[in-house]
Formats: structure tokens, sequence, C-alpha cells
């Protein structure tokens, strides 16, 4: 088994200057994040452009995203992580500020929308794959440092899109663009200023980039703990997680109204804070095992929800939801980091993303036409079904069951 050569070192101060550069990077930029899809619906309906033309927008940032997070990961190892998320904050502040001109010039032609979604979307390929190795090289403590980036992640998933109607309504689409550009500007700087220790894998000879995505491949299937979990949750993305959010959107909307969805996944937020803060304070020895037990938090928001029941109950299943999911996240995140070796960490964890992002996405394009088919209820109750296999799968795999923390 590989350590990962930050562990053994003596615990220090998780608020160091560098980690605390990358948490002002990683905060701005996905408060940057969480504007986009109101922009874009508020641009775009507010140029009369169909409904349609919003969902074929948020596919052109999501496909890039999918498509090319593997050779982000390649050009990661290959360049240094930081050097591709400095590129990529560049090449997304330009799209944004394009996008911002045009929109505040007025009608700006679907096309040019699409293509520079579509740049944002390689950005976010380029970028992604070098978090996970920049963690454990600015967090002394690399799973205090997890858990304190998911607590911001949950905030900024509910500050991004208020943020965004608050601007939308004060002036315009091109304005939320403005400020959605000025964050990756912010994060490109950030980075720019962080100093860190040279770690062996920058300097690791590399071969072409076919060679390169055949011998991540080979370090993927090498690790059973690693490719059964990615194994198993491609099933779970594809049954639980993506059929989950658009159902839950029109199961209560319809139900109980918009106003009581949006409070409901303010809800999901707020639980996905207190997950992050009880990841902060549980260092379970088997971290896997820990985390997959979480997961049946979810089971409990997808019973309720497929019951149809009353609104208080619905937000106590998407605080479990949400609190469950984050955990989860933050012990598989921390075992990655600190199981794999740098010098193959950025591209492992893209072919994470890819698998995710692709399996989520199918989950989520085919749960309409399930649910027309067989009912939204009878959807979301086998996928609670799904959701209690998974966590027994998880824990009766031994490699993953039996996987324990490092430091």
């Amino acid at each position: 088994m590989s350590v990962h050569p930050d562990v053994g070192r003596p615990a220090g101060e998780l608020w160091n200057r560098n980690f605390r550069l990358f948490f002002l990077a990683r905060t701005v930029a996905l408060l940057g994040d969480g504007m986009i899809p109101v922009a874009l619906t508020a641009g775009l309906l507010g140029a009369g452009r169909p409904h349609s033309s919003v969902g074929y927008a948020l596919a052109a940032w999501m496909a890039p995203l999918a498509l090319f997070v593997l050779f982000g990961g390649v050009l990661a190892d290959r360049f240094t992580p930081r050097r591709m998320m400095i590129i990529a904050d560049v090449l997304r502040l330009i799209g944004a500020s394009v996008l911002a001109v045009s929109f505040a010039a007025g009608n700006p032609p679907l096309w040019a929308v699409y293509a520079l979604s579509s740049v944002a979307g390689v950005g976010a390929a380029l970028f992604q794959p070098g978090v996970a190795s920049t963690v454990p090289r600015v967090a002394l403590d690399v799973q205090r440092g997890n858990a304190v980036l998911r607590v911001s992640e949950a905030l900024m998933t509910m500050a991004g899109p208020a943020f965004a109607g608050l601007l939308v309504g004060l002036a315009n689409a091109g304005a939320v663009y403005v400020a959605n550009a000025s964050t990756f500007a912010v994060s490109a700087v950030c980075l720019f200023l962080l100093r860190l220790a040279p770690n062996r894998s920058d300097e690791t000879p590399r071969g072409t980039m076919t060679a390169e995505l055949v011998d991540g491949w080979r370090e993927f299937k090498a690790r059973s703990w690693l490719w059964g979990v990615i194994a198993i949750w491609t099933v779970y993305g594809f049954t639980v997680m993506g059929p989950m959010l658009p159902l839950t959107a029109v199961e209560v909307t319809e139900a109980h109204g918009s106003g009581a969805y949006g409070v409901i996944m303010a809800v999901n937020g707020a639980g996905s804070v207190v997950g992050g803060l009880l990841a902060l304070r549980l260092r379970p020895r088997r971290p896997l095992a820990a985390g997959a037990v979480a997961l049946t938090g979810v089971c409990l928001n997808m019973v309720v929800l497929g019951l149809g029941m009353p609104v208080p109950a619905l937000a106590a299943g998407q605080f479990v939801a949400g609190a469950a999911f984050a955990f989860w996240l933050v012990m598989w995140s921390t075992t990655v980091q600190t199981h794999v070796p740098p010098e193959s960490l950025n591209r492992l964890h893209a072919y994470d993303v890819a698998g995710s992002l692709l399996m989520v996405a199918a989950g989520r394009a085919l749960a309409g036409p399930a649910a027309d088919a067989v009912g939204a209820p009878e959807v979301l109750l086998a996928g609670a079904v799904i959701n209690a296999l998974v966590v027994g799968v998880l824990l009766v795999v031994r490699p993953i069951r039996r996987l324990e923390r490092i430091g």
C-alpha cells in the first residue's frame, strides 16, 4: 500500500497561509459556479429564448467536463496541478467576461452561449483533477481540510444562486456574469500566490498522453478498494443520485409549490454543513465503512419523498441526506488522497469524477421517462431499496470495509 508523503508529519495549524489561500480560491470559485444556472436561466428566458435552451446550455457546460476531465488529470500530473488550475481559471474568466458583455449588450446568439458554456466546462475539466492532490499539500490534517472545504461548498451552494438572483433583480444576467468572472480572477490570484513545497511527483518523468492514460488505468485497477467503490458508485449515481434531484424538484413543486422546494433544498444545504462539521470531529478507524453506514440516511430521504409526506418530513429527510452525503464525501476524499501516491492522484481522481458525472447525468436524463412509465413514487422507493443494497455491498466487500485510515 502506498503512503502519501504528507502522512506522518507532525500535526499543525490547519489555517496556514497556503490553506487560507486555497480555501479562499475554492470558496469564491464555488460561489461563481452556483451563479451559472441562475445566470443562464435569467439571461436566456429574459431574451425570449425557449425553456429548452437553458437545458442545452447547462448540458454544453457539463458535457465537456465529463469528456475532458480524464485529460485534465493527465495534464495536472504532467504540468503540476497548480499550473493547470490557474490556466483553467483564466480560461473561465475569459468565457464569463465575454458572456457578461454579450448579455449586457442584449440578446446573444444561442450558438455563442453554448460555445462559451463549453469553454467553462473545459475549464472545469482542467481544474477539478488538481483539487484532490492540492489538499494534502496545503493541509497538514487532510481530513480536517476536506471537512472545512465541504462545509464551504455547502454554504456556497446555497449562497451562489441567492446572490445571483439578487443581482438579476437589481441589474441583469450580464451583472451575474461579471460577478462570476470576478470569482475566477480571485481564484487564479490566490492559486498563483501559493508557495508549495517541492513534491517528487512534480519531477516524475512522463510519457505520451496515451501512455499516461494507460498508466493511470493500471494504477486504478491495482487498487481493489478504489475501483470497487467507483464501480458500486456508478450504479448508485445512475439509480439513486441521478433521479433524486429532478424527481424531488417535480414532486415537491407540484405538491407544495416552488417556495417549499426552495426551503427544503436550503435545509439540504444546512444538512451538508452539519455533515462536514461531523467529519471535522469524528475520525473513524475505517473511514469507508463509516461513510457507507452514513449513506443509510439517504434512504430516509427517498422514502419520505416516495410516500409524498408533508413538508416538515420532507425537510427532515433532506437534512439527513445532506449530512449523510457530506460525511461520506469527506471520508472518501480523505481516503483517496492519503492512500494513492501523489504521482498518480490527479489521474485517478479524474477517473472518479468522469464516472460519477456520466452516470449521474444519465440518471437525471432518464428519471423523467422512468417516472412517466412506472410513476415517480415508485422510482423513488426503488431508489431507497437500491441505496440500502449499495450500503450493504460496500460493507460486505472486504477491501472496502477493512481499509483503515492513514494519519
